[in-house]
């Protein structure tokens, strides 16, 4: 685990969307199936192998810092420092206070509400392969509404409830070069200029996620995904042991 990738999380939003539950707690501590959903995103990582976090805080930082003082939860041989990366600072400037920790090699930025069947390995392997500074996980999620199948005459002929979206969107799992870092500031909001910069000088790559994903943007993903998780049909959960319905 010391020689794999470092993994940054991105912790230090307010998560205004989800005014439910963050207004006395930040989003990641929001729990699923009685755990912090940061718990659920950090053991997807070290179930792969990967032991070393970076939680990038601001927004109530200190409750996150409480949170990381027990990680020995997430199993053996883990090491997690906080950040205080500020508290209105962007996305991508949270990753640039984080430069001196980052230089050394590849690592992993990802977000703290974000879940995923996904298989890490295989991305750090696409990642390496293609040479580039940058891998984004793309993923085509489920559209929140039902849609309508129309005829040439303007027939409703049917219904798909919830269909996937036919485009390609960022799913939050990225792979890094140091060189990547050299996009970013203090101002930087990671989804925009830095990676439209990357894309411009064909230093982006796409790896495609098709099984499952989703975020928890609002109350109702909240409550989907510990229905989920209280139901046993977690697919998130890829590491062995407790089962997904304690």
């Amino acid at each position: 685990m010391r020689d794999a990738p470092a993994v940054a999380i991105l912790c230090g939003g307010r998560g205004t969307r989800l005014q439910e539950h963050t207004q006395s707690i930040p989003k990641p501590l929001v729990e699923i199936g009685g755990r912090p959903i940061l718990w659920h995103v950090m053991m997807i990582y070290a179930a792969q192998g990967f032991g070393r976090f970076l939680l990038c805080t601001g927004y109530k930082g200190e409750l996150i810092e409480e949170f990381a003082a027990g990680a020995r939860l997430l199993g053996d041989d883990i090491d997690v420092e906080c950040v205080d990366t500020g508290l209105d600072t962007p996305t991508g400037g949270r990753l640039a206070k984080l430069r001196d920790r980052l230089e050394g090699g590849t690592f992993f930025v990802t977000y703290g509400d974000g879940l995923a069947d996904i298989d890490l390995r295989t991305e750090l392997d696409f990642h390496r392969r293609h040479g580039s500074l940058a891998t984004m996980t793309v993923v085509r999620p489920h559209l929140q509404f039902g849609v309508a199948t129309l005829d040439g005459d303007h027939r409703v002929v049917g219904f798909e409830e919830k269909p996937r979206s036919e485009h390609w969107i960022n799913g939050g799992f990225f792979c890094f070069e140091p060189g990547a870092l050299e996009y970013l500031d203090e101002r930087s909001v990671l989804e925009r200029e830095p990676l439209e910069r990357l894309a411009a000088d064909g230093e982006l790559r796409a790896f495609h996620h098709t099984s499952f994903w989703d975020c928890m943007d609002t109350y109702k993903d909240a409550v989907m995904l510990n229905d989920m998780w209280a139901e046993g049909r977690a697919p998130w959960k890829v590491w062995p042991g407790e089962p997904a319905t304690r």
